[in-house]
This record gives structure tokens, C-alpha cells and sequence, in this order.
């Protein structure tokens, strides 16, 4: 009769763990069921084609700059040799005087006197001595890619040629005859010889005149007849 009566209790004792394990695991599984729902959700408010998208658009955009240059320099025009009058080799000298004379050579393989600055120095250019507002004109033909101030030269105007060349025209009175994007041809006013130079403001009026061949600074005289 006991044995009979435990066996019962024990029965009913494993009826109500059932019981609880199937309350808990249907818990859990509605619990599950609802998060899923609220994720899909949240999902259906993003398109996932829209997100990637943007995704992609950023991740193209990461270390890139917007062609500047190339937009700059569409609004200069370049000069094409087989469009120029002077190509490389046929440049004329810078200063339109027959008094016009080279008064301190181009020298960066050894030091000349700068009265100046009272040392010895190199010299990256060719000082060419002429009167006051003596006219300066183009070397070759060209473009003017550059206007400015020079803290050791003055004012100065640069002239992009074909051939890689450019050149510089220095210490000039004015600048006014000319304007950034300005095709030039060879004998063209550019400026006039002044003294605007705080590098050569003890020397005599003249133009200081630099010539770059691939970024590099290179003698005139070995493409000007002075």
C-alpha cells in the first residue's frame, strides 16, 4: 500500500517538472520569436539595398580629393609645341634693349659676390642690367602660370613653354601686362626691369631671370644667345 502510495507522489512529482520545462521552453521560445520580430522590425524601416549602397558610396569616397588640379587646370590653356612659334631651343632674350647687359652670370656650381647681401652665394638665375621699365618680354611662347611676390626677388611672372621648360622673370617694375591663363607668344611685353627685389635691391636695375627643365634649375645661356 505505501510503495503504491510513493509511486503516486513520485508520478505526480514528475508531472510537474514536465509541466514546468514545457511552461519554461514554451517561454523561451515566444521570447526568441518576439526579438526576431522586432528585428525584422527595425530592418524593414533600412531597405538593405539603400544601406549598402551608401555604404559603398562612402567607402569610394575614402581617400580620394576632388580633382582640383585637373579643374584648375582646364581653365589655363597649355601651349602645344606643335602649336608654338618658339619651341625649345628657339627662346630670345628677355629683355628688349641692345644696352642690355648680363651682369652676374647663372652660377649654382659655385658662389659669385652678392653685393646685396654682402657674401659669396650661388646664383640660380641671370641678372640681365638694363634702364628702368626697360620692356621684358616672353622668351618663347607660352603660358603664365604664375603672378606673384617673391620674398628674395620681387615681383615675377612665370611662363610655362613646351619641352617641360619654364621661366621665370624676376624684379620686374610691373606685372600688369599680364594675367594668370595668358597664352604669350615670344617678343610679348610681359613686365618691365625694376628693382623690386629685396635679395639685389643694392644692384642697379635688371631683371633677374631663372629657366627650370623638369623642376630643375638649368642655365639660360645655354638656351639664349645673350
Amino acid at each position: 500500500m505505501r510503495q503504491a502510495q510513493k509511486k503516486k507522489e513520485k508520478d505526480k512529482v514528475a508531472i510537474v517538472l514536465m509541466l514546468a520545462f514545457c511552461v519554461i521552453a514554451l517561454t523561451s521560445i515566444f521570447t526568441v520569436k518576439s526579438n526576431i520580430d522586432k528585428i525584422n522590425g527595425n530592418n524593414q524601416d533600412v531597405p538593405v539595398s539603400e544601406n549598402t549602397e551608401t555604404k559603398e558610396a562612402e567607402n569610394n569616397d575614402m581617400g580620394k580629393t576632388p580633382n582640383l588640379s585637373a579643374e584648375a587646370s582646364g581653365n589655363i590653356p597649355t601651349v602645344d609645341s606643335l602649336d608654338s612659334a618658339s619651341a625649345a631651343g628657339e627662346f630670345i632674350a628677355p629683355v628688349n634693349s641692345d644696352s642690355a647687359t648680363v651682369t652676374n652670370p647663372y652660377s649654382m656650381d659655385k658662389l659669385i659676390y652678392s653685393v646685396t647681401l654682402d657674401q659669396y652665394m650661388t646664383h640660380c638665375g641671370m641678372d640681365i642690367e638694363a634702364p628702368e621699365d626697360t620692356q621684358v618680354v616672353a622668351a618663347a611662347a607660352g603660358t603664365v602660370t604664375a603672378i606673384y611676390e617673391d620674398d628674395r626677388y620681387g615681383t615675377s611672372v612665370e611662363i610655362t613653354h613646351s619641352g617641360d621648360l619654364v621661366s621665370i622673370y624676376s624684379n620686374l617694375s610691373t606685372a600688369e601686362m599680364v594675367e594668370i591663363g595668358d597664352v604669350v607668344e615670344a617678343g610679348q611685353i610681359i613686365g618691365g626691369v625694376g628693382s623690386t627685389g629685396l635679395f639685389e635691391s643694392l644692384e642697379p636695375a635688371h631683371l633677374h631671370f631663372e629657366m627650370l627643365k623638369g623642376g630643375a634649375y638649368v642655365n639660360p645661356a645655354d638656351y639664349i644667345k645673350f
